[in-house]
């Protein structure tokens, strides 16, 4: 059956001042989708991707140049819109939903608030139970206890919770399009798919669907047809299955060798032909790590239930588990930074957890963190030299040597030493990330803790991060605690793994044994919400 089109761009370019002259950033891209299908946007950070979704609905730079031999919106022309049209055409015609859901909320209002303000604007001068169609929405977009979830502020809600409210908005208007921009990169693996189910319904429904991804597994998933950008431009398209199966580009091939699969355990993900990891081997003897019976409780809310685990020496111990589960609190004990409230950590033999912080100061060092988000976790104001030297200062390395090591760090992470006086916002997320590995290296650290780090990053950046981490890992012997939701990559690079469901450790062991032959119902709910990339194994 033949289904009309929507969206029919030919030839669109999408051009920046800069104090070179105009620099593109969309060239020559062509688009075409119809009522009830779902098209996908793949590629790298910086791309061309969200520029050319904020350009479909009118919310481009006002200093953008865009030209375009045809630009039609549902058969109208939007070349010269003005900025009353392109309102109208937001909402009504085009829903969009982006990545971030906490920040695309309004923090001071709640929920219902959120959904009335959406339903007035989509339909000025009719009249509206406002209650029950905002309980619609919720119920279309899969919101459990609708009507308590009303009287809510977004940060009272979890990840999951947020981004359903920020579609039911998005669907207020009943668009035909909705433009999802990484609508499912920060949720945990049941919650991703709960997201990728609501999103396959509304396609089904005859919702035209335009995914904006950089996770091709969740593409494969979604997509009719996919576009795969670079450098602004589309170097390859074509359909889903076809074209994840057997890409045509260099570069599509290239990201999908990033993407990790039991298949690249041990090897690299950045290298454009199989080449192995460097060996290594956890010590063996006493634990470097040991955590007996840990509990935690926030009031009523028991957070961490008896969780035991030990560590040693070079060894990657990965927990897995949803949103709420546990696995920050248990790293936050683990780097003492929160008491348990009955069980002991031990770190090389002596007690870490229950002691003064005087006595734990002498040790600090040799336990590091990199953490989600190092934009946040850096000041602003320092440069490159300094906030990795600063971690200098526990093991006394001042002046000159301070400057050589920083040097010597930032070429281990493939920098070098025109980063020195860099700041944090003139570098891209995955210099970032390199830096927070130098910063927590530098000390040489006995033990790692790195809560979800590429969770952020696209597959190519998480790629090179990955083997990067690998490298100075086997490099320094370091011991390396891992958290992340992406079940992928703990596969690909732990040795074991816990799996943790409210607050409690219900698998554990080998991760080979447990990713190919799970235990525990929970462990196998969540290996079944994992996305498969055609023509790859689960």
């Amino acid at each position: 059956m033949s289904r009309s089109l929507f969206i029919d761009i030919h030839n669109l370019t999408v051009q920046f001042p800069s104090e070179e002259g105009l620099k593109t950033v969309v060239k020559g891209l062509s688009l075409q989708l119809h009522h009830g299908e779902s098209v996908a946007l793949v590629g790298e950070s910086g791309s061309g991707k969200t520029v050319t979704a904020r350009t479909l609905i009118g919310l481009h730079d006002p200093h953008a140049q865009i030209s375009a031999d045809r630009f039609l919106i549902n058969g109208e022309n939007m070349l010269k819109a003005d900025s009353r049209r392109w309102r109208a055409i937001r909402g009504n015609q085009i829903g969009y939903v982006l990545q971030d859901a906490l920040v695309s909320l309004d923090p001071l209002r709640r929920i219902g608030q959120q959904l009335s303000d959406a339903l007035r604007a989509t339909h000025p001068g009719v009249k509206l139970d406002i209650l029950q169609r905002s309980l619609q929405l919720l119920a279309s977009a899969g919101m459990p206890d609708a009507r308590q979830r009303l009287a809510l502020y977004p940060h009272q809600l979890s990840g999951g919770l947020r981004q359903r409210a920020l579609i039911a908005a998005a669907l207020a208007g009943r668009p035909p399009l909705l433009i999802a921009d990484e609508p499912t990169t920060a949720l945990d693996m049941t919650v991703q798919k709960q997201i990728l189910d609501l999103l396959n319904r509304r396609r089904d429904d005859g919702q035209a669907l335009l995914l904006i991804s950089h996770d091709l597994s969740v593409v494969g998933q979604l997509a009719d047809r996919v576009l795969v950008m670079r450098g602004g431009e589309v170097v390859e398209q074509g359909a889903t299955d076809a074209l994840l199966r057997a890409p045509q580009h260099p570069w599509t091939r290239h990201l999908l060798q990033a993407v990790p699969t039991p298949q690249t355990r041990g090897f690299r993900l950045s290298s454009p032909e199989p080449a192995p990891l460097p060996a290594r081997m956890p010590a063996a003897g006493a634990p470097l790590l040991e955590a007996r019976h840990l509990n935690k409780q926030y009031g009523e809310q028991a957070v961490v239930r008896d969780v035991s685990f030990q560590l040693a020496a070079g060894e990657t111990l990965g927990i897995v588990g949803e949103s709420g589960s546990g696995k920050t609190t248990v790293a936050r004990m683990v780097l003492g930074l929160t008491e348990p409230d009955s069980g002991l950590i031990t770190l090389g033999g002596e007690a870490w957890s229950r002691v003064s912080e005087q006595a734990r100061r002498a040790r600090r060092s040799t336990l590091q963190l990199i953490a989600q988000d190092p934009l946040s976790s850096f000041d602003p104001r320092y440069t490159v030299e300094k906030i990795i030297g600063e971690s200098l200062d526990a093991v006394g390395i001042f002046g000159d040597a301070r400057r050589t090591r920083v040097i010597q760090l930032l070429d281990e992470v493939r920098l070098g030493a025109g980063f020195l006086q860099r700041y944090p916002r003139e570098m891209s997320g995955g210099q970032r990330q390199r830096v927070a590995i130098a910063r927590a290296f530098a000390p040489n650290p006995a033990l790692l803790v790195a809560d979800e780090p590429v969770s952020a990053l696209d597959v190519s950046v998480q790629a090179q991060v990955l083997d990067l981490l690998a490298d100075m890992q086997a490099e320094h012997h370091t011991a390396l605690l891992f958290i992340s939701h992406n079940l992928g990559v703990i596969h690909h690079l732990a040795d074991r793994v816990l799996v943790m469901r409210a607050g409690e450790i219900v698998e554990h062991g080998e991760v080979n044994s447990v990713f190919t032959a799970p235990q525990h119902p929970w462990t196998k709910k969540l290996l079944a919400a994992l996305p498969v990339l055609p023509g790859r194994a689960a």
